[in-house]
C-alpha cells in the first residue's frame, strides 16, 4: 500500500500540470454584457501575445456610436420636445489583433431616449411616450439597424437623482403591444428597481 502513495501522487501532479497548460493556452473567452455600459476587460485578455499566428485576434464586448442613427433618432425627438434627446449605439465585439488595431461586429442595435418630466408617477405619459418612439424607431429602414433589433432604454428625468429607467426590447414591442399605449404598456416594460 505505501509504494502505491508515490505514484498517486505523480499522477496528481502531472494531471495537475496538464490542466494547468490547457489553462494557460486556452482563449480569452469574452465577458457578458452588462446592461448598456460595455465591459473593461484588462489588457492581457484583449489581445492576443506574439506568439499566436498572424492574424488571429481575441475578441472582447464592445459599444460603438451609431452616429448617423443617432442624429435621427435625436431630431425625431427633440421634434417632439426640445428638452428630450435621444442616441444610438450598435453593441458587439470587437477583434483586436496583436498590433493594436481591431475589428468591430455588431449584434445589435441599441437607442437611448432621456425625456425631462415633472412627475414620475404619470404611467399614462410614460406610456405615450414610449409608444411614439417606438414608432419611429420601427420605422427607421431596416439596412440601417445593425445586427438584430436590441432595445430603447427610456429615462423619465425629473432631476439628476430622480428618474424611472424603462428598457423596450424591440422585437418584443414589434412582436406582442398590438396597438397597448398609455399605463397599459408602460406597465408591461417597467420592472420597479
Amino acid at each position: 500500500m505505501k509504494k502505491s502513495i508515490p505514484y498517486i501522487v505523480i499522477a496528481t501532479l502531472v494531471g495537475a500540470g496538464v490542466l494547468a497548460q490547457n489553462l494557460l493556452s486556452a482563449p480569452p473567452q469574452p465577458t457578458p454584457k452588462a446592461d448598456s455600459v460595455s465591459m473593461n476587460i484588462p489588457a492581457a485578455t484583449e489581445i492576443p501575445t506574439a506568439a499566436e499566428a498572424v492574424g488571429q485576434c481575441g475578441y472582447m464586448w464592445a459599444t460603438h456610436n451609431a452616429d448617423e442613427l443617432s442624429a435621427m433618432i435625436d431630431e425625431e425627438i427633440r421634434a417632439i420636445d426640445p428638452a428630450a434627446s435621444g442616441n444610438a449605439s450598435y453593441y458587439g465585439e470587437d477583434c483586436v489583433y496583436a498590433d493594436g488595431h481591431s475589428t468591430f461586429s455588431a449584434m445589435e442595435t441599441d437607442f437611448y431616449v432621456r425625456i425631462p418630466v415633472d412627475d414620475l408617477t404619470n404611467e399614462e405619459a410614460f406610456g405615450e411616450w414610449i409608444s411614439q418612439v417606438m414608432k419611429i424607431v420601427i420605422a427607421f429602414p431596416r439596412e440601417q439597424i445593425q445586427g438584430n433589433y436590441g432595445f430603447v432604454e427610456f429615462w423619465f428625468e425629473k432631476s439628476e437623482g430622480e428618474h424611472v429607467i424603462v428598457r423596450v426590447p424591440i422585437q418584443e414591442y414589434m412582436d406582442g403591444t398590438h396597438g397597448i399605449t398609455g399605463a397599459a404598456l408602460f406597465r408591461m416594460f417597467y420592472s420597479p428597481p
